[in-house]
């Protein structure tokens, strides 16, 4: 197995450890994210049905796929996937999220399976999954391309990966960072980082380095005058999301 370099970047690490009690609250640091949750888990579903041939109208239509939600922090998209029948593994490379991941679990009667690790190192021990959620992770990681490389190796052969992140330029930076940050105070300032931000041709030629084959992406749109998230065709302007296959 090809080793990794050690892409995890402490500072970042340090941000989300300080809010983890706060995950499961709605109305607190990362009130964006439950938010933006029902527009991230309609993509999803819809995606891993598509590629594995799934009536989402089923009990439990995931059942015998086995998930990794990489960053998971509290465990925001980890319990609806439990609870639609795949086998979950939760990993974070922040410490403190995992007690109020699996605390929260446990209480909603779910079997998750979360982890202090990362994506290098599970891809070392030769984990395989066939679906990897890496949402809002990939401008948190000191190299990009390493990072995504291990997230690949995670995949077996025809496996998807779902990808989010935020778009670079001058209007991400307006509401990712001076609107969500310093207007809103939805996120502690410090959150983000502009040039950490990767635009969508840019996370499409990471994606094929790394071996996976993007297949698509559709924006993440905030309407501030509805207060409510929708996916967009055209619109990749600032939250966006791809999808990949690993080929077969």
């Amino acid at each position: 197995m090809q080793a990794h370099p050690n892409t995890v970047d402490p500072s970042e690490i340090a941000k989300f450890e300080a809010m983890a009690e706060e995950w499961w609250d709605p109305h607190g640091k990362f009130k964006p994210l439950h938010m933006l949750n029902p527009c991230r888990l309609d993509y999803i579903t819809q995606q891993i049905a598509g590629e594995f041939d799934r009536d989402l109208k089923a009990p439990k239509p995931f059942e015998g796929l086995r998930l990794l939600d990489i960053g998971c922090g509290g465990g925001l998209l980890s319990e609806p996937m439990a609870r639609l029948g795949a086998k979950v593994v939760g990993a974070d490379a922040a410490e403190g999220n995992l007690p109020v991941a699996r605390i929260h679990a446990a209480q909603s009667g779910l079997e998750i399976d979360y982890r202090h690790s990362t994506a290098e190192d599970m891809a070392a021990a030769g984990e395989q999954f066939d679906v990897v959620l890496n949402m809002e992770v990939v401008e948190h990681v000191a190299d990009p391309l390493s990072y995504l490389t291990a997230t690949q190796q995670l995949l077996k052969p025809g496996g998807l990966e779902i990808c989010s992140t935020i778009n670079r330029n001058p209007k991400s930076y307006a509401m990712a960072i001076f609107g969500a940050e310093v207007i809103m105070r939805w996120l502690p300032r410090g959150t983000h980082e502009w040039n950490k931000f990767i635009t969508p041709d840019e996370l499409f030629d990471l994606l094929r380095q790394a071996g996976l084959d993007p297949v698509d992406r559709k924006g993440f749109v905030f309407n501030p005058v509805l207060w409510t998230w929708s996916i967009s065709d055209r619109d990749l302007s600032v939250n966006y999301v791809t999808a990949s296959v690993k080929p077969g």
